[in-house]
């Protein structure tokens, strides 16, 4: 039953909308009220540069490697450190673990990653490496799937994801966002924009309307599932009206069109910027909770 988590998913961010410590607070939650044995916890190593290499630019890296400022780096919202940039490298190693071990249990979820507003050759919006798209490289190269869905339920579109991968009939991007947020809208193979005040059912409707169909005509071979916690109606950067039930609802519908479907999923947990850490923890640890009781 694999979970994906390092106690390396820290850094000294500062003052900052992005809850850093939510990594170790859902950790803690699954062992000491779920009650998860260590032997469900998998530790990534970094990707390697090889790894990074096959989404992102030589140039970019070389920024990354060293820290520095440069129009490549500027647009990311975070400060630029070692620790933080490891961070990065780490949590795309656990994404590309998270692929692995999905095809072998036909499930994982990654305890972080999502950083999908990474393009190849510049960052965005709080993500310096895109591990959803590195992980799909890498999966591809090793010979393990041809064909990889994403599914992105974040708040916010998957705006260097859906860049990455367009023109790439091997990659089917799919993402259910707020219209009228940050980032400026790219094109992903199917974008669904919501308007400001979406409540459960009718996002819940748009899941049962489209993605049915992508299993049927793309036939992933995995899903790389981004389950955002940031729909939720007390998110702090956001104007959805997601309620807890209804993010598990979106999970328990998406966790079972997978397994019906016989397709793996891997899954990173995004973002989530509640007023309350703990409503983002508690969103997290549902998700969780629900694709091991599925799966198992």
């Amino acid at each position: 039953m694999p979970f994906i988590y390092s106690p390396r998913y820290y850094a000294d961010i500062g003052y900052h909308v992005f809850p850093i410590t939510k990594y170790r607070l859902v950790y803690e939650k699954l062992k000491n009220e779920a009650r998860i044995p260590d032997k469900e916890f998998y530790e990534p190593e970094p990707a390697t540069e090889a790894e990074l290499s096959l989404v992102h630019t030589r140039e970019y890296l070389d920024d990354l490697k060293n820290c520095r400022w440069t129009p490549r780096t500027y647009y990311s919202e975070l400060p630029i450190s070692s620790e933080i940039i490891e961070l990065f490298i780490l949590a795309a190693g656990g994404t590309i673990l998270a692929g692995r071990l999905a095809l072998q249990f036909n499930w994982a979820v990654h305890l972080c990653g999502g950083f999908h507003h990474a393009f190849a050759d510049k960052a965005e919006g709080f993500c310096y490496i895109n591990d959803l798209a590195v992980a799909v490289r890498v999966l591809q190269k090793e010979g393990l799937v041809k064909r990889v869905a994403i599914i992105d339920c974040d708040l916010h579109q998957g705006n260097g994801t859906a860049v990455i991968f367009q023109n790439d009939p091997s990659v089917f991007t799919f993402s259910i966002h707020q219209r009228d947020l940050y980032p400026i809208k790219e094109k992903s193979d199917l974008d669904i924009h919501l308007p400001n005040g979406v409540t459960d059912e009718e996002y819940l409707e748009h899941l049962r309307n489209h993605l049915p169909g992508i299993f049927q005509k793309f036939k992933p071979e995995i899903v790389l599932y981004q389950a955002g916690a940031d729909p939720y109606l007390e998110d702090q950067l956001g104007s959805l009206k997601l309620t807890i039930e209804g993010l598990k609802q979106r999970d328990t519908y998406i966790f079972n069109l997978c397994k019906q479907n016989h397709v793996p999923v891997a899954v990173t947990l995004g973002g989530g910027y509640a007023f309350n850490t703990d409503d983002t923890v508690q969103i997290h640890y549902n998700t969780c909770i629900l694709a091991r009781e599925i799966f198992s």
